[in-house]
């Protein structure tokens, strides 16, 4: 597959602040891949380095095999929607469409129009004065019908309401699929958006932590739940992701566990449970931050 997007050890330092710390990963084409971390992370600050908004400290982002910084050719073909998006006053929700319209050459206007009849959005009513979720369901709008080659979401949907959400989701994949595109989705929701993605970035303290394909991931980790004495003999030795006990029952979540070690895991009379990626994902995160603190 051609790689869309390739960081290599990008950087971006605000004085004394390391917002990004030489983050290297690939994005190819026609796939969607999940910027994923935590509040604060380095999220933003990456995709603001992919679309050329930020000039990075070190390393380098191409997008298209070509640098996004003041480049027309590149950003004519790329749509970023963000939840912070900022219109002028006297904006209203027709006139963010109408400007949309203009943008991205491959807009759909009667898709547009579908969306906007299903998300309920008062296309009249002065962006300023609409609430959080109308403004959120502008920026989805926009970031599904421009179906821009690169499109990236970040958090656009988060004023969305749970519904609303996976009314989203379900878009997305729809018309994902029947036009395909690279898109990258910034979120911190990751159990709601585990099924959309086809790979997975992990940013945690502006580092990246995990870079792998969605299914190879969540292959890697088991949850092993029995009695106390039963699971700290198994998982002696072996990667332990987390820990959790009650009362004389205990679980633990083991990563890179064999066919024969899962095997000898439901001799021993263990239960073995699948893993999350979310969970799989804060568990690394949080040993990630342990291991920073000692």
């Amino acid at each position: 597959m051609t790689a869309v997007i390739e960081a290599k050890g990008l950087t971006r330092h605000y004085g004394k602040v390391r917002a990004v710390e030489e983050v290297s990963f690939t994005v190819e084409t026609d796939s969607i891949c999940g910027l994923l971390g935590r509040n604060g992370a380095g999220k933003t600050t990456v995709m603001r380095l992919i679309t050329g908004q930020e000039f990075a400290s070190d390393g380098e982002v191409t997008v298209f095999g070509e640098s996004p910084v003041e480049n027309p050719a590149v950003l004519a073909r790329t749509c970023f929607v963000r939840e912070s998006q900022v219109y002028p006053d006297s904006f209203r929700g027709k006139h963010v469409l109408k400007a949309a319209a203009h943008l991205f050459p491959n807009w759909d206007a009667d898709y547009a129009g579908r969306l906007v009849d299903e998300f309920r959005v008062p296309l009249n009513r002065r962006m300023k004065k609409m609430s959080r979720g109308q403004r959120s369901a502008v920026g989805v709008i926009v970031g599904l019908a421009a179906r821009a080659e690169l499109t990236l979401l970040d958090e656009p949907y988060a004023g969305l309401d749970a519904v609303a959400r996976e009314l989203f989701y379900d878009h997305l994949l729809a018309d994902y699929s029947a036009n395909p595109r690279t898109i990258v989705l910034s979120t911190h929701l990751i159990d709601e958006a585990a099924r959309l993605l086809n790979h997975v970035v992990v940013v945690d303290g502006g580092r990246v932590l995990i870079d792998a394909d969605a299914d190879d991931l969540r292959g890697t980790a088991v949850t092993l739940v029995g009695g106390h004495a039963a699971i700290e003999r198994f998982a002696t030795g072996k990667e332990a992701l987390g820990w959790d006990s009650v009362g004389g029952i205990s679980s633990v979540t083991l990563a890179g566990l064999s066919d024969a070690d899962k095997a000898a895991a439901v001799a021993a009379g263990l239960e073995l449970a699948p893993v999350s990626l979310q969970q799989l994902i804060v568990n690394r995160t949080r040993n990630s931050i342990q291991e920073v603190r000692s």
